[in-house]
């Protein structure tokens, strides 16, 4: 019995590990995406934004965001109280005298933890790219990562009041992905649009991206770690039922992305006449949050549904927010946050545990509570120090103003 014990552990313990470095490699995912999908001169900034918030998540998150978010002491279902650095490592005893419930180190459940924060903060990145200061978007990071977003974290995973009341979010189109798309909509209502993106009469001008090879490449290295995303969330892969479920939620995972490109094609095609790639990429990434918020309960033909649907909606979110001047360069706004509502809303179809009360319960209070603490910050250092770069920097690019390089230096005049 105890050496059964020990080897479930190791091995949830290594998968939980190994889940984790796929959703880290989403991080070269969204750097690719939105290099490519940002002009040229712009590159070098954005690519710099990525891994900086990279290691400040995974330093914010150290701090204080765990202690926060997986409190030992919670003062409250909706206050955990303020608590800094990790706990401690399992030991051999304790683990061997839990009964199965301690399944996986403590330190794995860290490290895990730690890119799904990060992943939440890049998708701000893309929304507010090609005219906010660096250093702006780096100090929001940092309360982003080190607070705002393991608040809300502790409300569902940590056992704070929207766990209790029975919202549904398995792996995180609420909790991760609509909270980084409700940051990423406060920064653009306070930035405001591209300069050159809307006309005078309401006209809206496409700008469109350096390398579309290379956004291309970063939607199938999103689509791939996506299943470290959603299968990882499983927490363990030790017993028959276990796997059959991790095996489960990486055929649903595939399978709604593959229904959001197709969605996502057919309804650009009948809109623009093209098959736009653009709109595909969306797409994939549309249907990969929708069947995030509940992958494992659907067939895989509810699951393709699901995310056929997440595609459909990507694109008219797309068109739409752009009539309402909602300047977003790269989509993320529509994939993450419109379609991650619809991701929560579809959960009661599939988990008999989910309630269209406690899935709009849930919804509200993770948009609006990072919605109005995002909306502060970035008005506070706006006020401070500016968030966005002069127009003469927007006009060069902000790679030389900001970083003082360019990502493609052979096609510039010596």
């Amino acid at each position: 019995m105890e050496q059964t014990t020990e080897l479930a552990y190791a091995l949830d313990t290594f998968y939980f590990l190994m889940s984790g470095v796929l959703v880290m490699w989403m991080a070269a995912g969204f750097s690719m995406l939105e290099a490519g999908l940002v002009r040229s001169k712009n590159t070098a900034e954005i690519l710099t934004k990525n891994i900086a918030l990279f290691a400040i998540a995974c330093l914010m998150y150290m701090v204080s965001g765990y202690a926060i978010m997986y409190p030992a002491d919670p003062v409250s279902a909706y206050w955990p109280g303020i608590s800094w650095m990790l706990g401690d490592e399992h030991e051999a005893a304790a683990v061997l005298a839990s009964d199965g419930e301690t399944y996986y180190s403590s330190r794995s459940d860290f490290f895990f933890q730690v890119v799904f924060v990060a992943t939440a903060m890049s998708i701000v990145s893309g929304a507010v790219a090609e005219r906010m200061k660096l250093w702006a978007f780096l100090l929001f990071a940092v309360v982003f990562t080190a607070f705002i977003y393991p608040l809300q974290g502790y409300w569902k995973w940590g056992g704070g009041f929207l766990q209790t009341a029975g919202f549904q979010d398995f792996a995180g189109s609420g909790v991760v992905h609509m909270c980084g798309a409700a940051a990423a909509l406060a920064g653009v209502l306070i930035l405001g649009p591209r300069k050159g993106k809307y006309g005078p009469n309401g006209e809206i001008r496409p700008i469109p991206g350096a390398n579309l090879p290379l956004a291309t490449l970063g939607t199938f290295i999103l689509w791939m770690g996506w299943f470290g995303f959603n299968g990882g969330s499983e927490l363990k892969v030790s017993n028959i039922g276990e796997a059959n479920a991790v095996a489960a939620i990486f055929v649903n995972t595939n399978m709604a992305a593959a229904g959001g490109v197709i969605a996502s094609l057919l309804t650009a095609m009948a809109l623009f006449r093209k098959a736009d790639l653009t709109m595909a990429l969306n797409g994939a990434l549309a249907g990969l949050v929708a069947i995030t918020a509940e992958p494992l309960n659907p067939s895989p033909g509810v699951a393709t549904a699901i995310g056929a649907t997440g595609g459909l909606l990507v694109v008219v979110a797309i068109i739409t927010l752009d009539k309402l001047r909602l300047d977003d360069p790269v989509g993320a706004i529509s994939v993450h946050g419109i379609v991650g509502i619809w991701a929560l809303l579809a959960v009661p179809l599939t988990n008999p545990d989910a309630t269209l009360p406690t899935q709009l319960l849930g919804m509200a209070t993770i948009f609006g509570w990072t919605f109005i603490a995002s909306i502060m910050v970035w008005t506070l250092l706006d006020g401070v120090i500016g968030i966005r770069v002069s127009e003469e920097d927007e006009y060069e690019g902000v790679d030389i103003a900001e970083c003082g390089l360019e990502a493609y230096p052979e096609f510039t005049k010596n």
